[in-house]
C-alpha cells in the first residue's frame, strides 16, 4: 500500500494529464463525428432540394411546351379564323374591281375623273388591307401567347398549392368563379375582331391616305420602296392617339367595360368578375411593358421582310431595277391580305414569329415571371 500510495503520488500529475488528453480526445472525436453526421445530413438535404428543384424544372418546362402546343392548335386557329372572316366582311375591293373592269369593257360607262377616283379607292384599301392584315395577324399572334402564358403559369400554381393542401384537382368550390373567368379570359381573344376591328380599319386607312397620298399610280414601285411604305404606314398607325393607345385595341380596359360590351341582357353580367379582372390587368401590364414593345417591333419587321420576299419574287420578273407602276403592283397588294391570314399551320409568317429567339425568351420569361395569385 505504501508503494501504491508513493507511486501515486509521484505520478498523479501524468495520470490526470493522460486522462485529460484521452478526454479531450474522445470529446473532439465526438464532435467531429457529431459535424460529419451534420455535414452528411446537410449534402442528403441539399441534393433532395436540388432533386426537387430539377423535377419542378422538368415540369415546368414540361407544361410551358404543353401551354405552346394549346396556343399553336386551339386558342389561335379559333380567333385567327374568326378575324378572318370580319376582315373580309368589313373589306372588300370586288365592288371597285368589278366597276373597273367594267368600264375597261365598256369605255363609256365611266368619265376619266370615276376612274381615277376608283383606281385611288382601290390604290388606298388595297395597301390597307394588306397593311390590317399584317398588324392583326402579327397582334393577335403574340397576344394570344400572352394570355396562354399567363393564365397557363396560373393554373401551374394553382394546381400545386391545392395539391399541397390534399387537393387531387383544382375544386370549383376554392373560386366559384375561378374557372368561368379563365374561359371569359380565353374568349376575349376575340375583342380585337368583335368590338374593336372597325376602329383599327378607320385609323389604318387613315394612315394609309397620309403616307400614299404622294404617291401616283404611274410612279414606279420596288421592293425597297414598297418595304418604306409599309413601315410608314405602321408606324403612324401605332402612333396615333399617344403612345400604345394600340393596346386598347387588343385586351379591354377592365372586366366590367368586357362584360357590359357583350352581355345581351343584365341576366348576363356576372356578380364576381375578380379573377377575369386580375387576367386582364396582368396582361394589359405586359403588353405596355417595354419589353413586349420590343418584340412587336422585331416581329412586325420580320413579317414585313417575309413578306417584301413574297411579293419581290412576282414584281421582279421583267421589270426595270426602278421597279414597276404602282397601279399594276395594287392586284398583288390585296392578295398579299389573305395570304398573310391563313391558318396558323400552314401560316409561314406566324411560324417566322414563333421562331424569332427574342419572341421566344421574351415568353420563356414571361411564363416564369407571371405573379401568382
Amino acid at each position: 500500500m505504501p508503494s501504491l500510495r508513493d507511486f501515486w503520488r509521484r505520478h498523479k500529475r501524468k495520470v490526470f494529464a493522460t486522462l485529460g488528453i484521452l478526454g479531450s480526445g474522445y470529446a473532439l472525436y465526438k464532435l467531429y463525428d457529431a459535424h460529419r453526421q451534420r455535414l452528411y445530413d446537410l449534402e442528403r438535404e441539399l441534393e433532395g432540394q436540388r432533386e426537387t428543384e430539377e423535377l419542378i424544372k422538368a415540369q415546368l418546362q414540361a407544361h410551358f411546351e404543353n401551354i405552346q402546343k394549346i396556343a399553336d392548335s386551339t386558342t389561335l386557329p379559333y380567333a385567327m379564323h374568326f378575324l378572318r372572316s370580319r376582315i373580309s366582311e368589313e373589306l372588300d375591293i370586288s365592288p371597285l374591281t368589278g366597276r373597273l373592269l367594267q368600264g375597261k369593257g365598256h369605255p363609256n360607262t365611266l368619265t376619266s375623273l370615276e376612274k381615277l377616283e376608283l383606281w385611288e379607292r382601290l390604290k388606298v384599301l388595297s395597301f390597307t388591307i394588306m397593311v390590317l392584315s399584317l398588324w392583326t395577324m402579327t397582334m393577335l399572334n403574340l397576344y394570344v401567347r400572352v394570355q396562354v402564358n399567363i393564365l397557363g403559369r396560373h393554373l401551374y400554381i394553382d394546381t400545386a398549392r391545392n395539391q399541397d393542401l390534399g387537393y387531387a384537382y383544382l375544386p370549383e368550390e376554392v373560386d366559384p368563379f375561378n374557372r368561368h373567368g379563365q374561359q371569359e379570359f380565353l374568349a376575349s381573344s376575340d375583342y380585337l375582331s368583335s368590338y374593336r376591328l372597325n376602329k383599327v380599319i378607320v385609323n389604318m386607312q387613315m394612315a394609309a391616305v397620309d403616307v400614299l397620298k404622294g404617291k401616283q399610280l404611274r410612279d414606279p414601285f420596288n421592293t425597297m420602296l414598297l418595304h418604306d411604305t409599309i413601315i410608314q404606314i405602321l408606324d403612324m398607325f401605332m402612333s396615333m392617339n399617344g403612345p400604345n393607345h394600340w393596346v386598347t385595341y387588343l385586351v379591354p380596359e377592365n372586366a366590367i367595360s368586357y362584360n357590359h360590351q357583350r352581355a345581351t341582357s343584365p341576366n348576363d353580367l356576372l356578380p364576381d368578375l375578380t379573377k377575369l379582372d386580375q387576367l386582364m390587368a396582368e396582361t394589359r401590364a405586359v403588353l405596355l411593358s417595354s419589353d413586349f414593345g420590343n418584340v412587336v417591333k422585331i416581329s412586325l419587321s420580320a413579317v414585313v421582310d417575309a413578306l417584301m420576299e413574297e411579293i419581290g419574287v412576282e414584281s421582279s420578273g421583267g421589270s426595270s431595277p426602278s421597279g414597276i407602276p404602282l397601279a399594276k403592283l395594287l392586284p398583288r397588294v390585296a392578295q398579299m391580305g389573305p395570304l398573310l391570314l391563313e391558318e396558323p399551320s400552314s401560316n409561314r409568317f406566324i411560324q417566322i414569329i414563333r421562331k424569332l429567339p427574342e419572341v421566344e425568351l421574351f415568353y420563356t420569361i414571361l411564363y416564369a415571371n407571371t405573379p401568382s395569385l
